[in-house]
């Protein structure tokens, strides 16, 4: 009898999860309070949002950005709505700003702001982030950039 009950206790802890199959990925981790759920994507990143129109890499000037820093960038609405994703944990927070807009270019720094000299947690969120235009983005390239801010006092 106490083998029947061992065999059942292994065979389920043997079930693996559906979301997750052998050798694949789990689902990303939900954005930050504060910032809108999206769906998963391709690849590991979460999409754009419903609705949103994803810009092709050719419109995207990701060059400044540093490596495994999410590159997908968006528009929404009629076109002055302009999303990405930024990254934030522990002690940082992220926010966009329109630094330039001219008749061949946008320019969007992601700030990231560390509020205190810590400690901090060691964790990575990638939140949605969006920044109005003036106009509407239509073919202008995007230069999407990192600026980091703090902590406090330094």
């Amino acid at each position: 009898m106490a083998g029947v009950a061992l065999l059942g206790a292994l065979a389920g802890c043997a079930e693996k999860p559906e979301q997750v199959g052998f050798g694949g990925r789990p689902q990303p981790a939900q954005p930050a309070v504060g910032h809108a759920a999206v769906p998963g994507g391709a690849g590991g990143w979460p999409a754009p949002p419903q609705g949103a129109y994803e810009l092709p890499p050719s419109q995207i000037d990701s060059a400044a950005l540093p490596p495994g820093y999410p590159r997908l960038v968006w528009t929404q609405g009629d076109g002055r709505t302009v999303g990405a994703y930024g990254q934030e944990g522990g002690c940082t927070e992220v926010h966009p700003e329109v630094r330039e807009q001219n008749a061949q270019a946008v320019r969007i720094a992601l700030v990231e702001v560390t509020s205190s000299p810590g400690p901090c947690t060691m964790d990575l969120r990638f939140p949605p982030v969006t920044a109005q235009l003036d106009t509407p983005l239509e073919h202008r390239t995007v230069i999407i950039e990192r600026q980091t801010i703090g902590p406090p006092g330094s």
